[in-house]
């Protein structure tokens, strides 16, 4: 009778055991499975700032200003660039589990390898991605998530965007030059008090525009023109309404961009607007390997598609003549210029 007791006791003590065991490994298996694969955020709008860090150690934050993103130091940034982000955040799903003979793998080479990306909700750190390489069929992305509930997952998973057949980490860069707004001036005629184009190695080619009350007038130099068509002063003026620069700087080094700041432009255009901005622009000519003809169909050892612009900020941009050449050729607007001739510089 005994035995029988101490049997009955000890399998009803088994059975406690087990089924903890089995509480505690079904609450870990809970917890496993939402720390894995919950990355996305519903209501992106309350999103109020995002961190990417590249495996370079290059790092961007971007920071939402009442509905406008710009970076943390009140630079321009991409609202385009933003958005793909966004979507991404709110349409992530899951895809799949890796499979177990390559979890290990791909979870040892992620641990030096990957985007990182923080979201912060109206304010406070919501969560992380960390994006590894893509998924092998390339419809996916393999990532990690970390949030303040569960914390860092363990194990890799594979990730897609809701609709879309791609990989993900594309639209997660911390390079701020591809961040940038590569927009210039976007101004209306009513906002511009006063346009002054100076060419360094060219004055003839020189000139000024300044609103006068109701008018304008329009200087070659220091002396006014006499003769000046008002329709063309505002055919001018209204090419300052979308002013883009073509590319940020990808070929110069900082010694190579100290260089050329030290060096005389071979213009300067100044935009003074009505509410007290100004905006300076130093423009430098680019080398060209063989000759090539000037807009005055002379033979020139320079590129005529493109030029150096050093922007208000500092930074050095490629734009092209193409774009500029109206704010530039004063004489096309204004024939009552006399332009000198001289024998272009070698």
């Amino acid at each position: 009778m005994k035995r029988n007791i101490i049997t009955l006791l000890a399998g009803v003590l088994l059975l406690t055991i087990l089924a903890w065991l089995s509480l505690k490994l079904m609450s870990k298996k809970g917890k496993s499975d939402a720390e894995l694969i919950e990355f996305a955020i519903s209501d992106t709008t309350n999103i109020s700032q995002i961190i990417i860090t590249d495996a370079q150690s290059n790092k961007i934050t971007l920071v939402n200003k009442n509905g406008l993103w710009e970076e943390d130091n009140g630079d321009c940034v991409s609202q385009q660039n933003v958005s793909f982000i966004l979507d991404a955040a709110k349409n992530i799903e899951f895809k799949g589990y890796l499979p177990e003979n390559s979890t290990r793998k791909f979870t040892e080479l992620m641990a030096s390898q990957h985007t990182k990306v923080e979201f912060f909700v109206d304010g406070e750190w919501e969560k992380t991605w960390y994006i590894g390489p893509s998924s092998q069929d390339h419809y996916g992305q393999v990532m990690l998530l970390e949030t303040k509930d569960e914390g860092k997952s363990t194990s890799p998973v594979m990730m897609r965007i809701k609709g879309l057949k791609g990989i993900i980490e594309p639209r997660f860069f911390a390079d701020k030059r591809k961040w940038m707004c590569t927009n210039i001036f976007a101004l209306s005629v009513d906002e511009i008090n006063s346009v002054n184009v100076q060419f360094i190695d060219e004055p003839s080619r020189s000139f000024s525009v300044k609103k006068n009350k109701q008018n304008f007038i329009v200087k070659q130099g220091m002396n006014s023109l006499s003769v000046v068509d008002t329709a063309n002063i505002y055919r001018y003026l209204q090419a300052y309404k979308k002013i883009h620069f073509a590319l940020p700087n990808y070929e110069m080094s900082a010694r190579q961009c100290d260089s050329i700041k030290k060096s005389l432009p071979f213009c300067k255009l100044q935009v003074n607007q009505t509410n007290g901005k100004s905006t300076l622009l130093k423009l430098y000519r680019i080398k060209a390997k063989e000759e090539e003809r000037n807009e005055f169909g002379e033979l020139v050892n320079m590129d005529m598609n493109n030029f150096w612009c050093i922007l208000p900020n500092g930074q050095l941009v490629k734009c092209q003549y193409f774009v500029f050449n109206p704010l530039l050729l004063g004489h096309v607007y204004f024939p009552a210029m006399v332009l000198e001739k001289k024998p272009p510089t070698k």
